[in-house]
């Protein structure tokens, strides 16, 4: 059997493979060491063998590496990995979850046109939206992410995309991808659905009609906070054409960063399950204890789109958040007296985070914007890791005994 053989057989047992299988084996091709272990390609560029093929490879006539700029063996592996794990024909790395979303907006938009984006996004969304494509003449409106009438109102004939959180940063509201995707399907626009979250291990929006799903591979596809980095998937047609835009200005992922995702990959599926596990755990106990006003987490069966996060996705991740009795300064008080948890807005790691959004996160936002978003003063956003359950609780009394 030829070696070209051997790959065919092994896309095509990949293409009927299970989410853990393609989280380990998708995108590798093995080269002529036969490594096990995917290599890390660390070269900016790569040498033809005639000024026939450079010229070939240049214009797109023969595919094969050409800049690391934009092909990139181990880059594409990872690119490849995650495209199949979402269910994409094709995936686009960048180099941070910023850079996916302005990538996406660069490569899909042009000046005139209009974007309807959820409210509860992470607040550098809405500065990129506001502040920069502003200026490119791409304007934005806010939604609520419940209600979909809202959205059918907003739309407009050159409304391009509709863009959402889903759970959102840091409430936990979950918006129905399914009815946001039938209407921009009626409409023509495209839904694109940052999933960053809940990862394909937890939720597949492109399945549920989005066109586009973005994340920020920083957090939980790494898993560790080591590195920076992000990823678009989709359709090949839209996929081309974000992948031109960083051809050409350069927002791309490092070799290295891309194999450190690679292996985050690998161990997302049982991650994803433990961060659920103890973020359910904790939100539980938070909202039976004096001192916390509400509990926002949408694995709660007091959560008001508890149903709707049960159908679409497999469990309700590991991000909460909860108000406490009080104004900043409790809550600044509660974050203080911490011991265990890291200060810190990352979120996605093993270790758990806490964050006073307002100030961090949201802090760049108006006051205005951060009222209809409900980031209040006493709201503190927590990121639930891998350390043991009991001892997170008493990490969060320790908090609650200096309110």
């Amino acid at each position: 059997m030829t070696e070209e053989d051997y790959q065919q057989q092994r896309v095509a047992v990949l293409a009927e493979a299970e989410l853990d299988t393609l989280a380990v084996r998708a995108g590798q091709v093995r080269g002529p060491e036969g490594e096990h272990s995917e290599p890390i390609f660390t070269t900016s560029s790569y040498v033809f063998g005639s000024a026939a093929q450079a010229a070939a490879r240049f214009s797109g006539e023969e595919p094969g590496n050409v800049y690391s700029r934009y092909t990139n063996p181990t880059v594409r592996t990872f690119e490849d990995r995650i495209a199949a794990m979402e269910g994409a024909e094709m995936g686009v790395a960048t180099a941070s979850g910023m850079a996916a979303i302005l990538s996406t907006c660069m490569a899909l938009l042009k000046s005139g046109d209009h974007i309807i984006c959820s409210r509860s996004v992470f607040g550098t969304t809405t500065v990129l939206l506001n502040k920069y494509l502003a200026k490119l003449g791409v304007s934005t409106s806010y939604v609520s992410p419940l209600n979909p009438q809202e959205w059918r109102d907003a739309l407009r004939p050159e409304t391009k995309l509709l863009f959402l959180e889903t759970p959102s940063n840091p409430l936990a509201e979950i918006a129905d991808i399914k009815a946001l995707s039938a209407l921009a399907k009626e409409h023509g626009s495209l839904l694109v659905v940052d999933n960053c979250f809940c990862t394909p291990a937890l939720q597949k929006p492109l399945s549920l009609g989005a066109a586009i799903v973005v994340h920020s591979a920083t957090k939980y596809l790494d898993g560790q906070g080591r590195c920076v980095g992000g990823a678009v998937v989709g359709r090949k047609e839209h996929m081309d054409e974000v992948l031109g835009f960083i051809r050409s200005c350069g927002p791309s992922m490092s070799p290295f960063n891309a194999w450190v995702f690679l292996k985050g990959l690998e161990t997302l599926r049982l991650r994803m399950q433990a961060h659920s596990s103890n973020a359910l755990a904790l939100a539980q106990w938070l909202s039976e204890q004096a001192g916390i006003d509400k509990v926002f987490y949408s694995g709660l069966e007091s959560h008001p789109q508890h149903a709707l996060a049960k159908s679409q996705q497999s469990a309700f991740g590991g991000v909460l958040s909860f108000r406490v009795s009080g104004d900043k300064a409790a809550a600044w008080r509660f974050i203080d007296a911490t011991r265990l948890v890291s200060i810190t807005a990352n979120l996605g790691d093993a270790k758990t985070t806490i964050v006073h959004p307002a100030t961090t996160t949201h802090g760049r936002l108006s006051q205005e914007d951060r009222d209809q978003a409900g980031i209040t003063d006493n709201l503190i956003r927590v990121a639930v890791g891998l350390e043991d359950i009991v001892d997170l609780k008493k990490d969060m009394q320790r908090g609650l005994d200096a309110l």
